[in-house]
């Protein structure tokens, strides 16, 4: 896959046309795991359609964090108005077993 590599900062970037980020997605991925920042222009070159940074960058100001229901539960303010009825519970067991065979991607 065709990419330009320029220094910018911290944190390396990747330039890649749109049309080789369709074509060749897992070395965007591979780009980005291995610490870059891949800018995705369009067919014009004029303009950046998506940046793909690795999740830990700072960039996005915070590394993405994964909670238990309970943990988000008790990061809740003391006034809050947030009710946990029957109607929440089985919005939430819908949600669970509506995925409950593993997802399959439209790359695989």
């Amino acid at each position: 896959m065709p990419t330009t590599t320029v220094n910018s900062g911290k944190r390396p970037e990747a330039l890649v046309s749109e049309a080789d980020a369709v074509r060749d997605f897992s070395s965007v991925l591979a780009l980005v795991r291995a610490g870059a920042n891949v800018v995705i222009y369009g067919e014009d070159r004029s303009s950046a359609v998506a940046v793909i940074s690795p999740a830990d960058s700072p960039t996005l100001g915070f590394t993405p964090v994964r909670r238990t229901l309970s943990e988000c539960i008790a990061l809740l303010p003391e006034d809050s108005t947030a009710v946990m009825d029957a109607d929440f519970a089985r919005d939430i067991e819908a949600a669970i077993n509506s995925h409950r065979e593993p997802l399959k991607s439209a790359w695989d």
